[in-house]
């Protein structure tokens, strides 16, 4: 069966009796050379376990198979068992799980099912939980390379640089874990029903290092996010408000990095974040000495 021409997935869905679901953002692929190249771009072996999250009919899991050790797709949709059953009985090293990958713990799940295999993940995600799958999979801390489809908005956001209308919190925090990479686009038409997004393809390598060594990781990801809630304010004003800390505490940590008062979160990258959060984390430990 060629899990990617509409006439059979047609047939095959009305054979199970499935219907689609805007609710879990289900748009399965009709052109052959995007599940390919998909799984070309993953770099897999027979020595890579793969975790795909969302198979749909299972065509990038057919094409996973081909090329790694083993698949672990774990599918939210129960209505789908009957077709990935049919679909993926000959893949003998596909293992399909029925639940929701956000409510897994997920560096359990690979140690449970991958063997200490080298762990990644390739898959085509559902649009309407694409920040949070990805903040848990970065979080796990147990995959090599993250390849994955997602909406074209949300990768240049992901791939963002300073001064630029798509950087943001959810950039740095992506490009702390991982270096990011755009491969291609893949328009509506390759989908059914059409989505009405461009969808691209990125590949995440998650860093075996921080690129930067910081005092304190969780008051970064608070300083960051402050500067990005209140975007169009100055970065004293932002982060005064972000942080409830005064803004003249702020502006003398910002005058102890050498920054421009009127300077916006959107000028810095994570260099000058971290400079902040050190100087801010010296000064708040020093406040606490001298109460």
């Amino acid at each position: 069966m060629e899990l990617t021409d509409y006439n059979e997935i047609q047939a095959l869905l009305r054979r199970h009796g499935f219907r689609f679901s805007k609710s879990m953002g289900q748009n399965f692929l009709i052109a052959p050379w995007v599940p390919e190249r998909i799984a070309d771009s993953a770099r897999l072996d027979k020595d890579t376990a793969v975790l795909e999250i969302g198979p749909g009919v299972g065509c990038l899991t057919e094409q996973l198979s081909r090329r790694a050790g083993k698949v672990l797709a774990v599918e939210l949709d129960r209505s789908l068992e009957g077709v990935l059953r049919e679909t993926l009985g000959g893949c003998d090293n596909v293992e399909v799980l029925f639940g929701d990958i956000l409510r897994q713990d997920i560096p359990t799940l690979v140690r449970g099912h991958f063997g200490g295999m080298r762990a990644v993940v390739c898959a085509n995600l559902p649009y309407n939980v694409t920040s949070p799958l990805l903040t848990a999979l970065l979080k796990a801390g147990c995959f090599d390379t993250l390849t994955v489809m997602i909406q074209r908005e949300v990768a240049l956001r992901i791939c963002a640089a300073p001064n630029t209308a798509d950087y943001g919190a959810f950039s740095l925090f992506v490009q702390w874990h991982a270096e990011c990479e755009l491969l291609f686009d893949v328009p509506p038409h390759c989908f059914h029903p059409q989505p009405k997004v461009t969808s691209s393809v990125i590949r995440l390598t998650v860093r075996k290092e921080k690129p930067i060594a910081v005092s304190d990781e969780a008051l970064l990801f608070r300083v960051i996010r402050a500067a990005f809630n209140q975007r169009r304010k100055t970065l004293p004003n932002a982060l005064s408000a972000g942080l409830g800390l005064p803004r003249s505490e702020i502006e003398q940590v910002m005058e102890s990095c050498a920054l421009d008062p009127r300077i916006r979160g959107e000028a810095l990258d994570l260099g000058a974040f971290v400079q902040i959060t050190d100087a801010l984390a010296a000064k708040l430990q020093n406040n606490k000495a001298n109460l």
